[in-house]
């Protein structure tokens, strides 16, 4: 039993090298792969919403609160030419009640130190230009709802008459909507610049249209 045990295996033995040595032979034949190239540098890529689904909108910006006495004061596009000024500013009812308004604002100025300017006011444009859209017609009553707005208009005129007398230039604006209401504060983004005239015209509370 042991010899023919012994004799089968001694079969096996070449017949298992000669499998390998062949399967050597075709692997030093085989060329060797080629390296891969290499891959292009990683970018990161906005998300785009799947077809069909819509994508997500921005959420809503929120309101400024409501300033106290319900009212918002706003600047509005100006006009200037030959140094002749023009500015509007609208009040915009931003509160949950009827806002009533009648004649001239009180409005007064300050510089960028917030130290007043010594300015004259007039009621229209009289003295200083004539013509003026707005500001030359009769003060009447004004009532908004909420939600609505007036506008009044200044006028004035960036003139140095006298070197002696410095320039003045007004980056802030107070106005009192009405004898004894809470006075709005607006910094501008077009100074009230006076030269040394020391004087403009405003014109009456009026309703706007949209």
């Amino acid at each position: 039993m042991i010899a023919k045990r012994r004799m089968r295996m001694g079969r096996w033995i070449p017949a298992l090298v000669t499998a390998g040595a062949l399967a050597g032979v075709a692997g030093c034949s085989t060329p060797p792969a080629p390296r891969a190239a290499p891959g292009p540098t990683a970018v990161t890529a906005t998300a785009k919403p799947a077809p069909g689904r819509s994508a997500p909108s921005a959420p809503p910006v929120s309101a400024e609160p409501c300033p106290e006495g319900g009212v918002r004061l706003v600047e509005m596009d100006g006009d200037a030419a030959m140094g002749l000024r023009v500015a509007n500013f609208q009040l915009v009812n931003c509160g949950a009640q009827p806002y009533v308004l009648e004649g001239y604002p009180q409005l007064s100025l300050r510089d960028d130190r917030n130290d007043p300017v010594e300015v004259a006011v007039e009621h229209g444009s009289a003295g200083i230009t004539t013509g003026t859209q707005n500001l030359d017609e009769a003060p009447g009553r004004v009532a908004l709802a909420p939600g609505q707005a007036a506008f009044f208009g200044i006028v004035w005129r960036n003139l140095v008459t006298d070197s002696a007398v410095p320039a003045t230039t007004a980056r802030i604006v107070e106005v009192e909507p009405w004898p004894g209401a809470p006075r709005l504060w607006l910094r501008l983004a077009a100074p009230v610049d006076l030269g040394n005239t020391g004087k403009l015209g405003l014109g009456p509370w009026r309703p706007l249209v949209r």
